[in-house]
């Protein structure tokens, strides 16, 4: 599956503006991992854009629901075992399915870091991820109140499973999501 492809499939299973752009901003953090771990891009930006694809139709994470529904669904349309186990090990406490790979390390590091570096942008007057710095992620990120849905421990063992300290994680994520600010709606405010 291409990257056309696996957009069209997103479309065709997603209708939230939100929930499209979290994968996209998945996509470009795996994209930017890919360029700094020397990776094949378009395989992990895949992985990136992908993940969640199934989530709306199905959004109990369970044995019957995310990710697990959608796996079949990539085999059908051709999508390349390592692609789907990638996705499936995001979910590992109902997929059974055990990070081992990089890419499956990476994947589980970046989905919720995504989500809170979009939400440190939004609260700026500008609504600019371009505007935002490591420091600022780091400020709201030791307020517990600020975007308390996101899973902080699981980004610092993601980081450090991957062995990258957690502020160059953060900038590395940052950054690759700066680069496509105005594709996932953070390039400012339109008025």
């Amino acid at each position: 599956m291409n990257r056309p492809e696996a957009w069209k499939l997103v479309c065709e299973y997603t209708k939230s503006p939100q929930l499209r752009r979290h994968m996209l901003s998945v996509e470009a953090a795996m994209r930017g991992y890919a360029r700094y771990f020397g990776e094949d891009e378009e395989k992990w930006g895949l992985v990136g854009l992908l993940h969640d694809f199934d989530y709306e139709r199905y959004p109990d994470v369970a044995e019957d629901g995310h990710p697990n529904t959608g796996a079949p669904i990539l085999r059908e349309r051709g999508v390349e075992e390592e692609i789907i186990r990638a996705i499936l090990s995001h979910a590992t406490e109902v997929t059974g399915i055990e990070r081992e790979s990089r890419l499956e390390h990476t994947l589980y590091a970046v989905d919720e870091l995504t989500g809170l570096i979009a939400a440190v942008a939004l609260v700026r007057p500008s609504k600019d991820i371009r505007d935002v710095t490591v420091k600022s992620v780091r400020k709201k990120w030791k307020a517990k109140a600020f975007a308390p849905g996101v899973n902080r421990e699981e980004i610092e063992a993601g980081a450090a499973v991957l062995e990258v300290e957690l502020g160059e994680h953060i900038r590395l994520v940052l950054e690759a999501m700066q680069a496509t600010a105005t594709e996932l709606g953070l390039a400012g405010k339109t008025d």
